[in-house]
């Protein structure tokens, strides 16, 4: 058997609750983008800038239904944001979730 020190690591021996708090956040963040559909659409829209619901259907080529209900998971985690025009809804990528995720995902 392998003997194992009592000494830890500096950096390994303290996690603040606030390294907690981000580990959570970045959690959330990444299971938002654990599908390839949901990927695609927050790829669209932050190349288009913004986009009609109806388009994001053609984009990923899933169901309406199916893209509704990736469009909801990615708006909860506050990565798309949407503003209804007239019967229509306007998607576009939220920049300051999207920069906490880049931060996030940088400091690993």
């Amino acid at each position: 058997m392998a003997k194992t020190s009592d000494a830890t690591c500096g950096t390994c021996a303290d996690v603040a609750p606030d390294d907690e708090l981000q580990a959570e956040e970045l959690a959330v963040l990444c299971k938002a983008l654990a599908h390839p559909a949901r990927v695609q659409l927050l790829q669209y829209l932050a190349q288009q800038g913004t986009c009609y619901f109806g388009s994001l259907a053609d984009v990923v080529g899933l169901a309406p239904s199916t893209t509704s209900q990736h469009v909801k998971v990615l708006k909860e985690a506050g990565l798309l944001l949407g503003s209804s025009e007239e019967q229509r809804t306007c998607y576009c990528v939220n920049p300051d979730r999207l920069a906490v995720l880049k931060r996030l995902v940088k400091a690993l």
